[in-house]
């Protein structure tokens, strides 16, 4: 992994974390990869977020597909150290665009959170979601000739403007000259069926091919929580439902 040093890292330094939770989480790390089952995963996303990490060196780190992270590590026994508590950082982690990257410095990482795993956290308190509306959409996006949608965009709820400036950004360095968005809502008369996908103004013309279209998808799925789907659509598609993002 590449390496980057964040001027603003130790800025606007808060409150200690749970210490009962520092203990958990200590604890779960001694156990070897190979014996960390549903039970550690389920035992370490309850406690890592409210517990005691420390800024690691460098502070922000590049992963090997390109995304930065903060390079964070857990607590040494007797160590003085200044906190870095994800539940008081999000703020920061946030605005910068950055995941979570959890004793980076192993041969692997104890975890490693994406953008859109933090996001998830600030949007609805946990780092992963099990019941909502996306759909389980995973292939080309096909609109069938008598199908009714229900466009428009999406929330603050769902994505908040500065999570939408990072991805903004990121196609436009893609060359993306006017990125666009919308949320697409299928079956929405009836609750039991209903779903949504997000919709961004991409298709493999926008690249020089499919391989380049592919790994923006996949940066977009980065940036977005685990749950929500993305779908690709040419803005002529859809009529009076794409907006800039």
């Amino acid at each position: 992994m590449s390496t980057i040093h964040y001027f603003d890292a130790h800025a606007g330094a808060g409150n200690l974390g749970d210490l009962e939770k520092t203990i958990t989480i200590n604890s779960l790390i001694t156990i070897p990869l190979e014996e960390r089952d549903n039970r550690w995963v389920e035992e370490f996303i309850a406690n890592i977020s409210d517990s005691n990490l420390v800024l690691s060196n460098p502070d922000v780190m590049i992963s090997s597909e390109g995304f930065p992270y903060f390079n964070v590590r857990t607590v040494e026994p007797g160590e003085n150290f200044q906190a870095f508590v994800i539940n008081q950082k999000l703020g920061t982690i946030l605005q910068n665009g950055f995941g979570i990257a959890i004793n980076a410095h192993k041969d692997q990482p104890d975890w490693m959170f994406t953008y859109g795993d933090i996001l998830n956290l600030a949007l609805n308190e946990e780092f992963y979601t099990e019941e909502h509306l996306f759909s389980l959409n995973s292939k080309d996006f096909a609109i069938g000739a008598d199908e009714e949608l229900l466009v428009g965009q999406p929330s603050e709820e769902i994505l908040p403007s500065y999570a939408r400036k990072h991805i903004r950004e990121y196609l436009q360095y893609m060359g993306v000259k006017n990125p666009m968005l919308m949320l697409i809502a299928r079956n929405y008369k009836d609750e039991t069926k209903v779903s949504q996908d997000l919709a961004f103004n991409l298709t493999p013309s926008n690249f020089s091919n499919a391989k380049e279209y592919q790994h923006a998808m996949n940066t977009l799925a980065w940036f977005l929580p685990k749950h929500y789907s993305l779908v690709g659509i040419a803005s002529e598609q859809i009529e009076n439902g794409f907006e800039p993002i």
